[in-house]
């Protein structure tokens, strides 16, 4: 729906529907507890703002869109969507990558005191391994899925389907794959499952003894 997707865009922009602007409705909506949209409808231009309020917002949305977006927009050339795509293809996905590489590998590898290396292109496909640990010739496995929290359920579903590559993976070159999930907080990238570490390590440890 382009529509939806544009009136969503500058909402979201110019926060139309913050606290400041709406009130707390999550807040007033579990207060109210209606059984229908028309009793929440009652309550709300009862108890926080009037209809007039929220229409005077709507006009203010149609401005914003219709004047500055629509400048915005008629400014952009063919050049500006060239350089964005490949900015966001290229340059982008570089930063994302050696900042992860920065972040979770390179705690991985000094909390563990092993070089991670880049698995290859079929271990990606066959065994959905993304690194390996060398471990005296044989291999621990990484796979290292960046995630926000509203994904991680999802991942870890996700993990369920691929426990028989896995295992394939396992059974061939000897060591254990793990499933590290990789999330955002702030600007920084964490760990999310840290208790993988120590169980990492007994890996390493037990195939060193071999």
């Amino acid at each position: 729906m382009p529509k939806e997707w544009i009136l969503n865009g500058a909402n979201m922009r110019w926060g139309l529907t913050r606290k400041n602007k709406v009130g707390p409705v999550a807040e007033h909506i579990r207060k109210c507890a209606p059984k229908t949209v028309e009793e929440w409808e009652q309550y709300y231009y009862s108890n926080v703002y009037d209809r007039e309020h929220l229409e005077q917002l709507g006009r203010t949305l149609f401005i914003k869109i219709t004047e500055i977006c629509q400048a915005e927009i008629e400014s952009i050339t063919e050049q500006d969507c060239i350089d964005f795509l490949i900015n966001l293809v290229i340059s982008r996905t570089f930063d994302g990558y050696k900042s992860e590489i920065q972040t979770i590998y390179g705690r991985l590898e000094k909390e563990l005191g092993v070089k991670i290396l880049p698995a290859p292109d079929e271990w990606d496909r066959g065994y959905n391994v993304d690194f390996y640990i060398d471990v005296k010739g044989s291999y621990v496995g990484l796979q290292i899925k960046p995630a926000g929290f509203a994904y991680i359920t999802q991942i870890i579903n996700e993990l369920e389907f691929q426990k028989g590559t896995h295992e394939k993976f396992t059974k061939k070159y000897g060591g254990k794959v793990f499933y590290i999930i990789s999330i955002a907080e702030g600007k920084n990238k964490i760990i999310h499952n840290p208790q993988i570490i120590p169980e990492i390590q007994k890996e390493i440890k037990r195939l060193s003894k071999n």
